[in-house]
This record gives structure tokens, C-alpha cells and sequence, in this order.
């Protein structure tokens, strides 16, 4: 793992009963974990509930992505990214330029996710990555890691060696058609040892991928590579897709089924409860936009 980690902040949305699990979700490109985590609150399920109305024992974390300069851009401009793209019309174009970006990225993440962890007793079989657009790509990689990870000398895993579940919207995968071994070495996280690490959280953490054919800025091909690539690495994905809702969310019908999933899959049963508004676990970032140009 790299030496320097960077350190993301983060708002937190607190559970309305006794916490059970928690839910890491990362925004996308552009945007911020403030306005991301407001607008999410406003795609509902088809009774009207938020994700956390309907999961009330849940913590929903989300991390903010640091200030990172464009390469294809004027000298000077930067948005909130967890990575760089040099051609979004074509993400294999200059394609290591967005392992740059990940290097930094995934380690924050999955300490991030340890320290949530550390909060449900060592639970990782309790915690939730999410993500939509970038958010998503990074989560991916964060899964294609988490094996080495996990395996760091110190770290305390209690009940079973993978996550909860992973979710991803409008997502892709950065460095598609590698093996896993080519995987993890496009970020060298896990140094010589990539080959031949073991997989077993990767296999067994259940995966959902919902994406809109309409999507026009990570085209709905992308995401069905990406179900591919996990379900070519040994994953259960169930995928859903969507005629209509753009760069975003299908709602009602893809929230209700992230709440069926999450329900099917993480918790065995659902929740209701009323809403909750974010409060702030570090400093605030300003209003932005999910954007991807």
C-alpha cells in the first residue's frame, strides 16, 4: 500500500435506530459529498421513502473527493474528482493517467471503510460500498484491492472476509479487459504479490449494477462491461437496466429495487423510519454538479 494516505472528508447521515450497517457512497465526478448526498435524498422508491427512510438502522457516509487538476483542460482548472480522464468519450485514451488518482484514492477509501468498520466491532460483512459514475469506477477497484487489504497486518476482521454488498450507478471500469492480477497491478497497490493474492472477499460480496440506456455520459455499454468484469472475476451482479433516467438514478423503480437488494441481500428483511438530513463529520464543500465532460 502506499505510504501517504490521503485523508477524505466526509457528512454523515446517523441511523434513526440501533446501528446495524453502514453505507460508504461515493459521488461523482465534479460533484460534492454535500449536494450529492441532498440530491440522492430526493430520488425516492416507489412508497416515497428515501434509502434512508427505508433502511433506518443504516449509517450512510460520504466521502468527499479532493480538488484534482484536469490534463485536458487550461492550466489552472480542477474539479472535485477521485481520478482524472483525459477523454470521457473514450476512457481507454491515455488510460494510465487515471491510475494516478486511484493509487491515492483506493487506500482512502478502504481506511475509510476500516473505520467503519471499527465502529460495528470489526464487521466488514456489515459495511456497504456505493457508488455512482466515478464513484462507482473507484469502488471497483477498491473491491479488486480488498483481498490485500484485508490482509494487512493489524486489521480486525470479525464475521465473514468480505463486505456487505457493493452498489453501483451509472458506473464503469477503469482498465476493463484485464485479468484481476493486471487489475491490481495497474494501481501497484499490492506490489509483486497481485498474481497471486487471494480473491475471497471479491467473490463473495454481492453485487448490484443499475444503469439508464439514456445515460449520454457513461454510455450504458460501459456498465454492462463493468457487470462482465465482476461477474468474469468470480462475482454474483445482478443487474438492472433502465429505459429512462439519464446520467442518474432511475426512480421510483431503481430505488425500490437498491431497497429490495439491500433488504434481500444485506439485512433479510426491510425498514421504514423518517428521513434524516446530513450532518457534518468534517469541514462543508461547496455547491456542485455531477458532471462528466
Amino acid at each position: 500500500m502506499a505510504a501517504a494516505v490521503l485523508t477524505v472528508p466526509f457528512i454523515t447521515v446517523n441511523p434513526r435506530e440501533p446501528h446495524t450497517h453502514t453505507v460508504v457512497f461515493l459521488h461523482g465526478r465534479g460533484d460534492n459529498a454535500r449536494h450529492f448526498a441532498a440530491s440522492l435524498a430526493a430520488s425516492r422508491d416507489s412508497r416515497g421513502r428515501t434509502l434512508a427512510d427505508a433502511l433506518p438502522s443504516f449509517r450512510w457516509v460520504f466521502p468527499q473527493a479532493p480538488e484534482r487538476a484536469l490534463a485536458s483542460a487550461p492550466p489552472g482548472t480542477s474539479w472535485p474528482q477521485w481520478f482524472d480522464v483525459w477523454n470521457v468519450r473514450d476512457f481507454a485514451d491515455r488510460e494510465d493517467l487515471q491510475a494516478v488518482g486511484l493509487r491515492e484514492a483506493v487506500p482512502a477509501v478502504y481506511r475509510l471503510l476500516a473505520d467503519e468498520a471499527a465502529l460495528l466491532a470489526g464487521r466488514w460483512d456489515r459495511i456497504v460500498l456505493a457508488g455512482i459514475s466515478m464513484g462507482g469506477a473507484t469502488g471497483a477497484h477498491v473491491l479488486f484491492n480488498l483481498d490485500n487489504m484485508l490482509a494487512t497486518p493489524g486489521v480486525v476482521v470479525q464475521g465473514e472476509r468480505r463486505l456487505a454488498a457493493f452498489l453501483g450507478f451509472s458506473s464503469r471500469c477503469p482498465f476493463a479487459g484485464r485479468d484481476l492480477a493486471g487489475m491490481r497491478s495497474a494501481l501497484g497497490l499490492a506490489g509483486d504479490g497481485a498474481a497471486t493474492a487471494p480473491d475471497h472477499a471479491l467473490r463473495n460480496t454481492p453485487v448490484l449494477l443499475e444503469h439508464c440506456a439514456d445515460d449520454p455520459l457513461v454510455l450504458v455499454q460501459n456498465g454492462r462491461l463493468l457487470r462482465d468484469t465482476l461477474r468474469g472475476f468470480g462475482m454474483s451482479v445482478e443487474w438492472k437496466e433502465y429505459t429512462c433516467g439519464g446520467h442518474w438514478f432511475n426512480a421510483p423503480t431503481g430505488m425500490d429495487d437498491a431497497v429490495a437488494f439491500l433488504s434481500r441481500h444485506v439485512l433479510g428483511g426491510g425498514g421504514n423510519a423518517d428521513g434524516a438530513e446530513p450532518s457534518l463529520a468534517e469541514g462543508p464543500a461547496p455547491d456542485a454538479m455531477d458532471l462528466e465532460r
